[in-house]
Parts: structure tokens; C-alpha cells; sequence
């Protein structure tokens, strides 16, 4: 049978390593945001060697997320763990709930919002590690934001690789 393979080795040595490591589930958000929403960085980009992003997002009750956009570098995966979700899949939004799985591949066209005016939560998982906590995190600082002209929105964003379509 064949299919897709595995890729090629990057650990060389003949014995495996002791490099594992544990994030408490009582560990506090590293980015809350007020209103109960957070992000819990439980893998990013620098402690994954740039292989994966791995982040918890809390959503509060009142509307937010981010309209639909793509990538051209990252794919981004969803799994919903509470409340509902609208994602967006490039034709349309849908709702999702606990369970759920949406993948975008790179180029996809989506977004999510919580609109349910009841707390949300989910796993975002970006392919390879992309550095996205500065990313969360100007977008939570309403200084930070304020202080940002046009050009610097259109700098910060292609920055990130982030690129807004309309819906």
C-alpha cells in the first residue's frame, strides 16, 4: 500500500532523548483580554522547533473574532471544545459546537466568530509554527491598536501573513 511517507529523520542519535515537557491545565492564560476571553499558548512555534503552533481560545459572550482572510504560508485547524462557533469556510459561515473540526489548508479562505452571546472555547493549530503571538497580542492591546496608522495595519498584517477578503 502506498501513500504519503514519513518525513526524513531529524533526530540522528541511536537513543531517544529525555525532552518531553508538560503544560499544567492549571496554568494561567499567557494573553487574557478581558470579558472572559484568553490565550493559552501551550505550543508555540519556538517550543516546537517552528513545526506547529498549538493555542487555546477563550471567547467571551460578546461577539468577536476575525472576519474571513487567508494565509499564504500556514494552514490553521479548529477544534471546537465549548459553547458555538461560526467558521467561516470560504463559500459561507457555519455553525460548529463541541467536537468540531474545521482544517484550512494554506490559501483557504475563513474566520470564525462567537455570535452566541454565551462563552465559546476552541484549539487553533497553525502548520509550521508561525511566531502568531504577536500577532494575538497587538490585536488585544487597544493602545498598541490605537496607535497604529493605515500603513502600519497593512505592514502588520502582511507581516503576519494575514490577508482579508470580503465575506
Amino acid at each position: 500500500m502506498s501513500g504519503p511517507e514519513y518525513p526524513p529523520p531529524s533526530h540522528t542519535g541511536s537513543a531517544g532523548e529525555v525532552s518531553g515537557w508538560v503544560r499544567g491545565a492549571g496554568t494561567p492564560a499567557e494573553l487574557p483580554m478581558g470579558g472572559g476571553s484568553a490565550a493559552h499558548y501551550l505550543a508555540t512555534g519556538v517550543t516546537t522547533g517552528g513545526a506547529f503552533g498549538l493555542y487555546k481560545w477563550d471567547m467571551g459572550p460578546r461577539p468577536s473574532g476575525p472576519a474571513p482572510h487567508f494565509h499564504r504560508s500556514i494552514t490553521e485547524s479548529f477544534y471546537v471544545l465549548s459553547g458555538s462557533v461560526r467558521l467561516h469556510d470560504g463559500r459561507g459561515w457555519l455553525d460548529a459546537g463541541p467536537g468540531d473540526f474545521f482544517h484550512v489548508p494554506i490559501g483557504g479562505v475563513h474566520g470564525f466568530r462567537n455570535e452566541s452571546g454565551e462563552p465559546a472555547s476552541m484549539l487553533l493549530l497553525f502548520t509550521p509554527g508561525a511566531p502568531r503571538e504577536d500577532y494575538f497580542e497587538t490585536l488585544a492591546d487597544a493602545a498598541r491598536r490605537d496607535a497604529m496608522g493605515e500603513d502600519d495595519w497593512t505592514a502588520f498584517f502582511l507581516r503576519h501573513d494575514t490577508f482579508w477578503v470580503d465575506p
